[in-house]
């Protein structure tokens, strides 16, 4: 065992539990969830997705954060970037006094400031093997925090790299999951990726496939988005498909899929080419099965709760939409303004906040409610009794959330 890193924690649950309870625990969604996930309140009918908020990868980071700060309270801590996309647990790391490394505009860290003394926290995201390798030779003590999901992903993209294929990720290629998850491809001579947003940007490589396309203007617009020296021409001969685990998983088998088709067109031994994935994740497949389980009886409304950064929270909320319901996605119960009438949320098209109202509540009578895996409950039940105040019903013994 190394003493310098570690992935299990210090066995000290049981000693920070009552800090997370008063953290992160919601009598409001306890409730919720003991009422069959829903609340009637007059006239108002509140119903809360059967899966919502932290993971069990965002407990585990969450966890072991608080863990490392007990177990050394005289020692430097040092998070490398967010423990997870939520302003609010963030905030929680900085009052414990967990100091943030944040990458520049390229996405680099500098990890100058951090000694052999110090305990350096890796996020639920993992960070790119050049990071880790620079951690590791400052000899400080690493606590590993990765997603186990995550390592799944990295595992399977480095079979890829190894046996000669190019990964293709369907992912941001500047969100730190696949910063990360990219750069165990390169661990391998002649390793290759291509990171594709969506299915728009999927069919624009397939038509290439299909004979349609300029590979020059290809590599100049994906030139971010792939690895260094990528061919279009040469690299597309054999690939192997992965996530970012909080993706669409719908997407991503529809992507996979239609690569799969388009070789078996063009390429006789399409068969030996193709190597499809299976690095979705259960816990964001669990989530975007709540929602569209509780939209099969659609309510007059979608509030989706988390930070605007969350990849996750954002398709949550694409998903409400994307089946006809109006959808209001809020970074807490702040964007709720009882007393102006107003909401101020997310514009899925700009990426920007906006404030809609008065009136945003009027005739609302179902109104469904989820949150993204890294939001906790306290957050969810305060934006629960927001809405509530807001339609002028009372939740009663149930507040504070």
């Amino acid at each position: 065992m190394d003493p310098r890193y570690t992935r299990k924690g210090f066995g000290l649950k049981a000693a920070i539990t009552p800090d997370l309870l008063a953290d992160y625990a919601s009598r409001v969604v306890d409730t919720m969830r003991d009422n069959g996930y829903r609340l009637e309140l007059g006239s108002l009918t509140l119903r809360l997705a059967r899966e919502f908020g932290f993971c069990y990868g965002v407990d585990r980071a969450v966890e072991y954060a608080y863990e490392t700060r007990s177990k050394f309270p005289d020692r430097r801590l040092f998070l490398v970037g967010e423990i997870i996309h939520n302003p609010h647990v963030n905030r929680r790391m900085e009052e414990r006094g967990i100091r943030f490394l944040l990458p520049d505009e390229d996405g680099r860290f500098d990890f100058a400031s951090v000694t052999p003394d110090d305990v350096v926290i890796l996020p639920a995201f993992g960070v790119t093997v050049e990071d880790f390798g620079a951690i590791r030779g400052i000899g400080c003590l690493v606590v590993d925090t990765t997603c186990g999901s995550v390592l799944n992903v990295w595992k399977r993209v480095e079979s890829y790299a190894r046996d000669g294929f190019t990964a293709i990720i369907h992912g941001k290629y500047w969100h730190e999951e696949t910063r990360a998850t990219a750069s165990q491809v390169l661990k391998y001579p002649g390793g290759r990726y291509l990171v594709l947003l969506d299915m728009d940007e999927a069919r624009e490589v397939i038509a290439f496939l299909r004979g349609e396309g300029d590979p020059e203007a290809l590599a100049a617009r994906y030139a971010k988005a792939c690895s260094p020296g990528f061919d279009f021409t040469r690299d597309l001969e054999r690939v192997g498909f992965a996530n970012q685990t909080t993706m669409l998983a719908g997407e991503s088998l529809a992507i996979a899929e239609a690569f799969r088709e388009a070789m078996g067109e063009s390429r006789p031994d399409a068969a030996g080419r193709v190597r499809m994935f299976d690095t979705l994740c259960s816990a964001t497949q669990e989530r975007q099965d709540a929602v569209v389980e509780l939209l099969r009886q659609p309510p007059d409304l979608m509030v989706v709760v988390g930070g605007y950064n969350s990849s996750n929270t954002n398709h949550l909320a694409a998903i409400c939409r994307g089946r006809g319901v109006p959808t209001y996605h809020v970074a807490d119960a702040e964007g709720i303004d009882p007393a102006a009438g107003t909401i101020r949320h997310r514009d899925p098209e700009t990426g920007t906040e906006v404030v809609t109202g008065p009136g945003w509540l009027a005739e609302i009578r179902d109104l469904g409610v989820t949150a993204g895996a890294s939001t906790p409950n306290n957050k969810i039940g305060e934006t629960v009794a927001r809405l509530c105040a807001a339609a002028g019903v009372d939740l009663g013994s149930l507040l504070p959330g």
